[in-house]
């Protein structure tokens, strides 16, 4: 089996359904949820990491100071260039624990279902070049990535806010957006944050339109999921070193 440590920070968005992806590909998960659950203090025996979203900021240590801990274990895993995968909170996480910078959306919160494009980087990127140039998404954040980490490669972006997807180093992602989610995990975020919730196009996060696109997104993650387990285990060569160079004086 291909040991996963998943990071849940926040009890309201659960693995969901890709949990049963990751474990469909060969995974065995060891679910943490701080501070009910301490965080392992190294990253020995896992072949991967995943961490989840939450309704908390990246850098809210005083509210949450575990969350110092959550980085701690990102920046641990990218310098050892552990597959890891941050998913909307998890992705401001990564990004700032790699150099990186989270603010306020300038231009609001970004909710609801909505489409991605792969960048030129993502086109021979092991886990997002047999995904479609439009990727449907749910989206529920207010915070933005507003710088990448140094070296990043952009893979993913959008009208309202451009960083939605990258990659640090060969093996280490984060997406702005939630692949990961369910309607009713979406109803209810909508329901505990009603003033989020208006800026998503009317309609849209309805029960139908949100079965709809998760019908979508399942199509088109999972198989992304299935990707990651194998990059884990050793099966998926991960990406080749980046071919930046600095600008000659």
């Amino acid at each position: 089996m291909t040991r996963l440590l998943i990071i849940q920070p926040d009890s309201s968005d659960p693995l969901g359904p890709l949990g049963d992806w990751l474990t469909e590909a060969g995974a065995e998960l060891d679910v943490r949820l701080p501070p009910r659950d301490e965080l392992p203090a190294d990253l020995d025996g896992y072949r991967g990491v995943v961490c989840l979203g939450g309704g908390m900021g990246a850098e809210d240590d005083a509210k949450h100071p575990w969350l110092a801990e959550v980085r701690r274990l990102l920046s641990r895993a990218a310098t050892k260039q552990l597959p890891t995968l941050g998913i909307c909170l998890g992705a401001q996480l990564l990004a700032v624990a790699t150099g990186g910078r989270v603010e306020a959306g300038v231009d609001g919160p970004e909710v609801g279902p909505h489409l991605v494009a792969k960048k030129d980087a993502a086109w021979t990127d092991p886990l997002f070049a047999d995904l479609p140039l439009m990727q449907d998404v749910l989206q529920f954040h207010s915070d933005a990535i507003t710088r990448l980490p140094p070296g990043a490669e952009l893979l993913a972006s959008a009208p309202r806010y451009a960083n939605q997807a990258f990659r640090f180093g060969r093996c280490v992602y984060g997406v702005q957006f939630h692949i990961e989610t369910t309607p009713a995990v979406v109803e209810s975020w909508a329901a505990e944050s009603p003033q989020e919730a208006e800026f998503a196009r009317p309609g849209s996060l309805e029960h139908d339109a949100l079965t709809t696109v998760h019908t979508d997104i399942a199509e088109t993650w999972r198989p992304f999921a299935q990707r990651f387990v194998r990059l884990a285990a050793g099966d998926l060569e991960p990406a080749a070193e980046s071919q930046r160079t600095l600008p000659l004086a």
